[in-house]
């Protein structure tokens, strides 16, 4: 097990002088949790030892896989490329619904781990002969500071990075990581905030500060909505989220529309039912967002990315396997037209 001091965060493990003098806060996300001697904070990845605060989380991957790029998701970046997925135990939200409880919930110091380190992580990647890594399956903010140093040395071997992510991160960590940060996939829970507090622990707007700070640093961004039974079925609230992505420059930033399936503490839920996604997906499109795709469904013809100018199918798939590309370098083959995207 690797311990890692802290030291890419500026100010974090700053004393508070009202709470004792071992105390120590961590300012990586706003729950900017107060950690006392000997204790971790909510995302069972930080420590505090005698004053000075540790990530048990640094070189400790508890998954380390290659995927589809799709399945991330991700239909505009690289498509049809294969991608070393990375991830360590703990999670800064506590997700009602979380499909990864059993690595989400816990600390790297209770959870089998490999001992991989950032130039590590790259030469995998290189020697699996893909271009990208991606931080996921947990939460890459508790993981800050394996993934920053992995991105800077993923940078330096000409590989691309992805962070996939509740986007519950401060702003300045966020800010020291974008220049080493390709992509993005940001999971927006919801559009009220007594409901993401309900459901995550965490607050929204945070996440809309995170996606407003990506697009104007020009990270390429895709966002993943998962429509639960009776806590973000609300087609009101729904279409209120539409318009506040379409109205704030993300029209054509694609939005993946997922359906529940009973999981963690929501297993008396019901699933999600299909008409519902197909539903959400047309309010998104009505609402102006170019580019809505089903995930986790099999519709078909709604999964491939049509052409803004024709609509004609310039990528075409078959679930998570890309089929045909019909872009020349993110142009359309039929009419010219520019596809928004990482080509």
């Amino acid at each position: 097990m690797i311990f890692k001091q802290q030291d890419v965060l500026q100010g974090r493990g700053k004393p508070l002088e009202n709470h004792g003098g071992n105390n120590r806060e961590v300012l990586a996300c706003p729950h900017e949790c107060l950690i006392r001697d000997g204790e971790t904070g909510v995302c069972h990845t930080r420590t505090n030892k005698e004053g000075t605060l540790y990530s048990v989380a640094y070189g400790n991957p508890c998954s380390v896989a290659v995927d589809p790029v799709e399945k991330k998701p991700l239909y505009h970046f690289l498509p049809g490329t294969e991608i070393l997925s990375i991830a360590t135990a703990g999670c800064n939200f506590h997700c009602l619904n979380c499909q990864n409880s059993s690595i989400s919930q816990v600390s790297p110091l209770s959870y089998d781990s490999y001992d991989m380190l950032p130039d590590q992580v790259a030469e995998m990647a290189v020697n699996c002969h893909v271009p990208s890594i991606a931080f996921t399956y947990t939460e890459p903010t508790v993981f800050y500071e394996y993934m920053y140093d992995s991105a800077v040395v993923a940078r330096e071997k000409g590989l691309k990075t992805v962070a996939v992510s509740n986007g519950y991160i401060n702003p300045e960590p966020l800010a020291t990581l974008i220049p080493y940060l390709d992509a993005a996939n940001i999971d927006l829970k919801c559009f009220d905030d007594k409901t993401y507090r309900r459901l995550t622990g965490g607050r929204l707007q945070p996440v809309l500060d995170t996606l407003l700070t990506l697009k104007k640093a020009g990270v390429w961004i895709e966002i993943t909505h998962l429509v639960i039974p009776g806590l973000t079925d609300d087609p009101a609230k729904f279409k209120s989220m539409c318009r506040w992505l379409a109205g704030n420059g993300f029209e054509t930033v694609p939005l993946h529309i997922s359906r529940f399936f009973p999981a963690y503490k929501l297993k008396d839920v019901a699933h999600t039912p299909i008409e519902s996604v197909i539903h959400a997906r047309n309010i998104a499109l009505e609402s102006g967002l170019k580019f809505v795709y089903p995930g986790n469904v099999a519709t078909g013809k709604d999964s491939h990315t049509r052409c803004p100018g024709c609509g004609r199918v310039v990528a075409e798939r078959d679930q998570y396997t890309l089929v045909s590309l019909r872009l020349d370098k993110g142009s359309c083959n039929y009419c010219g037209t520019y596809v928004p995207g990482v080509w």
